[in-house]
């Protein structure tokens, strides 16, 4: 399972996505996330739907890879599917004994499955077809306004990267240290609960000590080749925008716009 996480992994391509400029992946992601969430209908989905598959198929990153990543989701969206279910009133399209099952409630579980299974997928494609490094000249560019009330932009964008860059690392790391303890005899995944919160135990203090360490080394080797912060730092690659990246931001405010006008058409038609 823990192998199926790609959250933070960065996969080098050609594809017109990946020589997207950064800050604008950026924007369109946030405007991506804006909207899944804005659109009311089911119907308002589609556009968001469309705009996830067309990314996913200009990056060639492959369909397989996204359906591994979500892979470790599938309890979370079961579970709050069958809790939607059953938390809204209103009259029962299906009632089958004590339960009864709203349309609201419905399809109210239908939008949040394919919001949390678009969102996945269609966000993870800004660190699938991004470097660390170049996300985080991105993040420290679009901030860079904040420099003026002395907010530490440099910093925090780094500690967002490197933050992302290590996630694949624990993960593989805490597959590691629960083999290594399989093979010593310990009883990780039967049980009672309080029997496998104690044999974690024999997991995370490992893997607190290799994080710990891992932070030392990579405090050790910036701090060998001389890094200041943003004091007196050039970049070898300037970020540069050019006319794709105005092109992709336009249609995804288009997309964004079908949205809001697919909401309107859809409320104008329930008042009749």
């Amino acid at each position: 399972m823990l192998k199926d996480i790609t959250i933070g992994q960065y996969f080098p391509g050609q594809s017109i996505v990946h020589r997207l400029d950064p800050r604008y992946k950026i924007i369109i992601t946030l405007t991506y996330i804006i909207m899944l969430f804005a659109a009311a209908k089911i119907p308002s989905l589609i556009p968001g739907v469309i705009f996830a598959v067309t990314a996913l198929i200009l990056s060639r990153i492959p369909f397989s890879l996204i359906g591994k990543s979500l892979k470790p989701i599938i309890p979370l969206i079961i579970f709050t599917t069958i809790l939607n279910l059953f938390l809204y009133d209103g009259d029962p399209v299906i009632k089958i004994g004590f339960i009864e099952i709203a349309y609201d409630a419905i399809e109210t579980s239908i939008m949040t499955i394919i919001r949390v299974i678009f969102l996945i997928a269609g966000t993870s494609l800004l660190t699938y077809t991004t470097s660390p490094i170049m996300l985080t000249d991105a993040i420290e560019s679009l901030l860079a306004p904040l420099k003026k009330i002395n907010f530490p932009v440099h910093d925090l964008a780094m500690m967002m990267t490197i933050a992302l860059r290590f996630i694949p690392t624990i993960i593989e790391e805490t597959d590691k240290i629960m083999n290594a303890q399989k093979a010593r005899g310990a009883n990780i995944e039967t049980g009672s609960l309080a029997q496998r919160a104690k044999a974690m135990v024999t997991i995370l203090i490992p893997l607190f000590v290799s994080a710990v360490k891992r932070a030392g080394e990579l405090a050790l080797a910036m701090e060998c080749r001389c890094y200041r912060g943003d004091v007196g730092r050039t970049r070898m690659k300037q970020l540069k925008s050019g006319a794709k990246d105005y092109i992709a931001i336009i249609l995804t405010m288009a997309f964004l716009a079908l949205v809001f006008v697919l909401n309107f058409a859809f409320r104008n038609l329930e008042l009749f």
